[in-house]
């Protein structure tokens, strides 16, 4: 039976050897922090208050390389620090790791900005084509200390292992329907979403913003079921996850990835 709630758990991110499922890249990685030792609370993908959400302190913000317009929002990334040197880096860098440079599993929860006002490798480290995460501090120092500007790191495309299901926030009004998606399993980056009423076959829906998906079809008084595609093409059906009285502004559990 589909369950609404309002408070949300998060899952433990740290990775482990069925997250290893890509080759490591280069890019770096810089920290921030607010009042509640937390990253933005408001984000490009949607997903509201993180303080609140399954990501938590495990979230970060992506580049626009990385971020591609929103795409990437809720995908799964496995970041370590780089202690590969280069004509660039020094042996105090290198220093800059945490014994045995461990790794941590993130997930895509904002967009960092660029700012074409200060040079890519000084200060404008979200510039395009730069390949750079914008973590919040409890993350960045689970990999290094806290004492460098900015910090070179590895990262691969990982898959996460969320608690509970699927979550769905509805939105929208009684001419168009948005849903929130959130807490995907895998590898997280949601492509392609279907909605189906009691009255009607599968509708696709449009990426609105982030992870917020909209069609202009009017469900109210239906109960909702969703389809969710992920980019590596998996396909999961949460049937009925909505009841017939649903509101704008509840949040549903469905069905969760499993990994194979």
């Amino acid at each position: 039976m589909a369950a609404f709630i309002f408070i949300i758990f998060f899952c433990c991110c740290f990775s482990n050897s069925n997250a290893q499922v890509a080759e490591w890249k280069s890019a770096t990685a810089t920290y921030s922090t607010d009042s509640d030792d937390s990253i933005v609370t408001e984000g490009a993908c949607g997903y509201g208050d993180l303080h609140k959400t399954s990501y938590g302190k495990y979230s970060t913000g992506l580049s626009g390389m990385l971020f591609d317009r929103g795409s990437s929002c809720g995908a799964c990334f496995e970041v370590r620090c780089a202690r590969t040197q280069t004509q660039t880096q020094t042996q105090t860098q290198t220093q800059w790791c945490l014994p045995g440079s461990p790794s941590i599993l993130l997930t895509a929860t904002d967009f960092c900005p660029p700012n074409y006002a200060l040079p890519a490798d000084d200060g404008g480290w979200c510039n395009f084509p730069r390949a750079h995460f914008q973590m919040p501090e409890p993350a960045f120092s689970l990999i290094a200390h806290l004492t460098p500007q900015i910090l070179p790191i590895h990262y691969r495309r990982a898959t996460c292992q969320r608690e509970g299901g699927i979550r769905f926030t509805i939105k929208g009004s009684a001419s168009f329907m948005q849903v929130l998606i959130s807490n995907v399993g895998l590898d997280g980056e949601v492509v392609a979403v279907k909605v189906k009423g009691s009255r009607t076959g599968w509708i696709p829906m449009g990426r609105n913003w982030g992870q917020n998906w909209q069609c202009n079809t009017d469900l109210i008084g239906q109960p909702l079921s969703f389809e969710v595609t992920t980019a590596a093409w998996r396909t999961l059906t949460s049937y009925t996850v909505a009841p017939q009285n649903w509101k704008f502004g509840q949040t549903f559990i469905g069905k969760q990835f499993q990994h194979s």
